[in-house]
């Protein structure tokens, strides 16, 4: 089975091209980000505040993108989404420009906090558009490929993006990590712009509102789309805080500085690209077996990375962390768009992005109990509820498993 059969989709190669751009973006922002705002408050707990900022508005807006989704060309809700994004980053690097957003100026980090509000915002109307286009540009029989080689180049990223936001910060500073977003976010304009219209928007009676609850009880009918998606929401907001409370391990625990943490992300993501690269040539067969696998297997690895102080060791397993949550990621997907009516693609696809915003409430809460107990015991105890939640599901919740 060719591994890359989607790139023979026009249209494919040039929302490829969008997706490189977008992700390498988030990928610098997301070390960067973090890193900043701990070293300018000092605060685990502020770590977990700016999680809360982009979870709240991305939760409330993503039903509102599904519906547009549905409603509208998903290529024009992606332009007004990317272009905004680069409005945000912008602004954040004339902060730190300007020196307003600095460890002189206290108080300044609630810029940050405002931005990671704006981006939530952003990325709740566009995700859903983001997802569902997919079977639109490659049809049904080449979604599973298509997802996984988006995997494959967020994973790509994922090794690239922190190390270069890592050596820019210490060789220059954040702002100009932050500039290079903004450019990076426009060339993802570029390729949306050309990217052609695709399927057909969905005339729906009603308001948005209207347009939501029936998306929202669409779910509830179809079980197989309900199971996966109560389990994936789950699952995300106990495995994802690892990487907020990452720059704590880092300074505190394995004392290697923003250079090390990069380095920890940059074996998350050859991880994840073995595991992508795995699951693009996987036969359409026991996915879900395979994804319920994937969660344990990550509750497992993110419990040994919690109890390590061992920096070659934690290298090591952050390899095992990105190739579970590439898995979970690229078959969560997958099964939420195998088993969804077309018509109803978007509305389902915004509670599928709705596992962004939970990452954030999960880091939230990890934040605020790293403030008053060990870190290391924070990120193990949220490790040991994934692997019971896990086992509960293969041994009781046979539908789940038993997904093709």
């Amino acid at each position: 089975m060719n591994p890359v059969r989607s790139l023979k989709y026009h249209a494919f190669r040039l929302y490829y091209g969008a997706l490189l751009a977008q992700r390498a973006a988030f990928n610098m922002h997301m070390i960067t980000r973090a890193y900043l705002v701990y070293e300018l408050t000092g605060s685990p707990a502020i770590l977990g505040i700016m999680s809360i900022a982009h979870a709240i508005p991305m939760i409330v807006t993503s039903l509102f993108g599904g519906a547009l989704a549905d409603r509208l060309q998903k290529k024009h809700v992606m332009l007004i989404g990317q272009t905004n994004s680069a409005l945000v980053s912008l602004c954040i690097a004339i902060a730190l420009t300007t020196g307003y957003l600095s460890q002189t100026n206290d108080g300044s980090w609630w810029i940050l906090i405002a931005g990671a509000a704006l981006d939530g915002i952003v990325t709740g109307f566009m995700l859903p558009s983001r997802h569902s286009i997919i079977p639109e540009i490659v049809g049904q029989e080449s979604v599973t490929n298509a997802i996984a080689l988006n995997n494959l180049a967020m994973s790509g990223l994922q090794s690239i993006g922190p190390l270069t936001a890592g050596f820019i910060v210490n060789a220059f500073d954040y702002n100009v990590v932050y500039f290079i977003m903004v450019g990076l976010s426009l060339i993802a304009v570029l390729f949306i712009s050309f990217i052609p219209i695709t399927g057909k928007a969905v005339k729906m009676g009603g308001n948005m509102l209207s347009n939501i609850r029936e998306g929202l009880g669409y779910i509830g009918r179809n079980k197989n789309v309900l199971f996966v998606l109560l389990f994936i929401l789950l699952g995300i907001f106990l495995s994802r805080p690892v990487h907020t409370l990452m720059p704590i391990f880092t300074e505190d625990i394995l004392g290697v500085g923003i250079t090390g943490m990069s380095w920890l992300l940059t074996c998350s993501g050859i991880g994840a690209i073995i595991a992508s690269f795995i699951i693009a040539t996987m036969p359409n067969k026991k996915r879900g077996l395979v994804l319920l696998l994937a969660f344990l297997f990550l509750g497992v690895a993110t419990g040994i990375f919690a109890a390590s102080s061992i920096y070659w060791l934690s290298l090591a397993i952050m390899v095992f962390i990105g190739a579970g949550q590439a898995i979970r990621m690229t078959l969560g997907n997958v099964l939420v768009q195998n088993y969804t009516e077309d018509k109803y693609r978007g509305r389902v696809m915004s509670v599928y992005t709705m596992e962004f915003g939970l990452t954030s409430f999960g880091q939230f809460a990890a934040g605020m109990l790293a403030a008053v107990l060990s870190v290391q015991w924070v990120l193990g105890g949220f490790a040991a509820a994934l692997v019971l939640l896990t086992i509960i599901a293969l041994l009781f919740i046979p539908r789940l498993r038993n997904l093709n």
